[in-house]
């Protein structure tokens, strides 16, 4: 007989998340990663027969990592067992092993899921690969930075790389309806009402995330208006309150921070005002700081426009300077013309390569004597041993410049390092030196 009582107390399903209850749990049940899971590609032909190797995934949050982790499990038919970089250090790993090592002294897999792998230090990563080896363990890294900067050599050896890539939002939007039609894990039960619009609203905020796609689902679910029958609509009114303080992704010390910082840096070398602005709102928007953003827009102007407009380096600080008297959001605002006009400007990285064929000459040639006329004579004795005799006061040659005087060591008589690039100011720089330098070829031989 059915207790009349209410239930006082939720199934622990029911306290899951929607993203958690909605997780894939077949292969089919994935949204996007066709690259790597579609049918006939070979990790996907290497689950369905059960035929699994230690890997790492790579990928933005949301992608996919922990569920591929589990299905794996599942497919090996083998026991599942996580832990967390975050959270755990080496009596947790050493813990998760030994469970690992009773499983297969009983015949049992084991896939052994660490996620945030990167954060584990290399002594915690070494104590991996034994088990690895003798096949007590699947591993299973998951990570949002580059494997090749944070993980070990020696790990790496032993796993397969999976590049797993953030979700598009039609994909993001199937798994949306999917939630809303399924009564069991899902929202079918709540008979939301949600147009098309809205649900590619939420999947284009969810920035990739399938995990972050169902968590706003289910906020706007919660406060969704409902009608005189029970139906709840997600409009525009709840997409207002749930989209409002929605972020981009962006890690402010990890890859994607290099990665747009490049970006940044290649957009304006290329003299793309368009893509320099989008990406310095891109980053401003993903919390980078803004004078982090200064400083490489500084060397931009120094490296990157250089002597074809040397205006862009004082610019370059004034917009500095400005963001440090006013800040945010004033502030950015001269980052932003900054960016617009460094993109705009003539580029020459002549100085730039002069100075680093100069220190490249320095490191070879070694400690070359100064030239015995441009040392400096303070005391007679240097006097009387040559020093300053024969030197050229340029101010009182006709002209201005002593043509005929040699002012690099011996070895290095000729060598050219500068050469102007035909844009901008060095366009007239370049006649000028290339007059000069042809009049002392002219008056050395003379």
């Amino acid at each position: 007989m059915a207790s009349s009582h209410p239930q006082l107390f939720a199934e622990p399903e029911d306290l899951k998340p929607l993203a958690e209850r909605m997780r894939p749990r077949t292969l089919d049940e994935i949204v996007g990663q066709q690259r790597v899971l579609a049918p006939g590609k070979a990790l996907r032909r290497a689950l369905e027969a059960g035929r699994v190797h230690s890997m790492v995934l790579w990928g933005p949050p949301g992608c996919g990592k922990t569920t591929l982790a589990l299905l794996v499990a599942h497919y090996a038919d083998a026991d599942f067992r996580a832990i967390s970089a975050v959270l755990s250090g080496l009596p947790e790993v050493r813990k998760a092993l030994a469970e690992a090592e009773a499983n297969f002294a009983q015949g049992r897999r084991t896939v052994l899921f660490v996620d945030e792998v990167h954060r584990f230090n290399k002594a915690q990563q070494d104590a991996f690969l034994p088990h690895i080896e003798k096949g007590v363990i699947i591993f299973i890294g998951a990570t949002t930075e580059n494997p090749s900067f944070e993980l070990n050599s020696a790990l790496l050896s032993r796993c397969r790389v999976h590049v797993l890539e953030a979700v598009s939002a039609e994909d993001i939007v199937a798994a949306l309806r999917r939630a809303l039609a399924d009564r069991e894990r899902g929202l079918g039960n709540l008979k939301l009402e949600v147009g098309d619009e809205a649900l590619h609203l939420i999947a284009r905020a969810a920035d990739g995330d399938v995990r972050r796609g169902l968590t706003l689902l289910e906020i706007a679910g919660e406060l969704a208006e409902q009608d005189t029958e029970g139906r709840g609509h997600i409009g525009e009114a709840t997409l207002e309150q749930v989209l409002a303080d929605r972020t981009r992704r962006f890690d402010k010390g990890g890859e994607q921070f290099y990665d747009q910082i490049s970006a940044l840096h290649k957009s304006v070398r290329s003299s793309d005002p368009d893509a320099a602005v989008y990406w310095l709102a891109r980053m401003l928007d993903g919390g980078c700081d803004p004078l982090y953003i200064a400083r490489r827009l500084t060397r931009m102007a120094v490296e990157d426009v250089g002597l074809a407009e040397p205006r862009a380096w004082r610019m370059a600080l004034d917009a500095w300077d400005t963001y440090e008297r006013l800040g945010s959001p004033e502030g950015e605002l001269g980052l932003a013309q900054l960016a617009i006009w460094l993109a705009v400007a003539p580029k020459s990285n002549a100085a730039y390569m002069a100075y680093n064929q100069a220190r490249a000459v320095v490191g070879q040639s070694g400690t070359l004597e100064v030239p015995m006329h441009l040392r400096n004579a303070p005391t007679k004795l240097m006097k009387d041993l040559g020093y300053k005799k024969g030197y050229q006061y340029d101010h009182d040659v006709e002209g201005g410049i002593a043509l005929d005087q040699q002012c690099l060591p011996d070895a290095l008589d000729g060598l050219v390092l500068y050469e102007p690039v035909e844009r901008g100011l060095e366009l007239k720089l370049r006649e000028k030196l290339q007059a000069l330098r042809e009049a002392r070829r002219e008056a050395r031989r003379k």
